[in-house]
């Protein structure tokens, strides 16, 4: 099963199905190529994988399947308002 340590050093388990952790996304225009009836797995094949850390809230985007993931954090109002 892959994993991926975050950077709040909680270890993400991915892979397994369905996985509580992973998201898929779809830009509008890959959306918009998909019209009629069409099958789940060309729409999913179509996707980027998201993982969002339950421990800090991080997303780590796979925006390309070979490459390492993306990280962003979470941007936090009451820790801004500090500065």
């Amino acid at each position: 099963m892959p994993k991926l340590l975050c950077k709040c050093g909680n270890l993400l388990r991915y892979g397994e199905i369905p996985c509580p952790i992973e998201w898929r996304i779809i830009s509008d225009t890959t959306f918009d190529r998909f019209s009629g009836a069409v099958d789940a797995e060309d729409v999913y094949r179509a996707t980027q994988t998201v993982l969002r850390c339950p421990q800090c809230a991080r997303l780590w985007v796979f925006w390309d399947e070979t490459a390492d993931p993306t990280e962003y954090v979470l941007w936090r109002e009451k820790e801004s308002s500090q500065h």
